[in-house]
């Protein structure tokens, strides 16, 4: 599943980021941390690689 807008492509970037050991959990915060907690390295990659260029900077609400 890609990520929705660019906040939330970053954010799964962080998390994997930690997840993977290259940065510390402490570092995290919002949903970068919750994310950490809530999801798989494969799903964090999903979201992670999404390509930035045509998202949103925040979701909206719909």
């Amino acid at each position: 599943m890609p990520a929705k807008s660019q906040a939330q492509q970053k954010a799964a970037g962080a998390a994997l980021s930690a997840k993977r050991g290259q940065t510390r959990k402490s570092a995290l915060k919002g949903a970068s941390k919750s994310m950490y907690d809530s999801m798989s390295e494969k799903q964090l990659e999903e979201f992670a690689e999404t390509d930035r260029k045509n998202l949103p900077k925040k979701k909206t609400k719909h």
